[in-house]
């Protein structure tokens, strides 16, 4: 066997049909495309979720709610919670850079300090908003709140 003698083995190999080459071809005219429309057109190609000219589905669904591009996120951060953090880490101070450090908030979230659950501990807290039940409840137990402009 030479490199020049080499040929693909017999069936395998089949020409491509060549559209559009004349009527003797058989694939002229038309060139399969049939007749008139968009599809025998040139540089056609259909929409994303085209549905045959019936009214699309992302059309046919209201439109519901909005977001504020102004709106403040915050990450809400329950009484349970601080007695949780307060219990595990034993520390008294609760503020932001505590937070970041242990990972339990983002270095870019906002806490926002809420009443949900039971404080039993002294604690000075620092957060960017709080609820005026959680500032009570923090106060009742003789610890400081401090709110935090960032």
């Amino acid at each position: 066997m030479e490199l020049h003698s080499l040929k693909p083995a017999k069936g395998s190999v089949k020409k491509g049909k060549r559209i559009a080459r004349g009527q003797g071809s058989g694939r002229g005219g038309t060139s399969t495309r049939g007749h008139k429309g968009a599809k025998s057109r040139s540089g056609y190609s259909r929409k994303r979720n085209f549905e045959g000219g019936q009214m699309p589905l992302q059309m046919r669904i209201p439109k519901r709610g909005f977001k504020s591009p102004n709106r403040i996120e915050y990450v809400a951060m329950n009484l349970a919670r601080l007695q949780e953090i307060h219990d595990k880490y034993n520390s008294t101070t609760i503020d932001l850079a505590f937070l970041i450090e242990k990972g339990i908030v983002g270095k870019n979230d906002k806490v926002k300090l809420l009443a949900s659950g039971e404080l039993n501990s002294k604690l000075t807290v620092s957060a960017h908003a709080c609820s005026e039940t959680a500032k009570k409840a923090i106060e009742e137990k003789g610890g400081v709140i401090s709110l935090v402009q960032k």
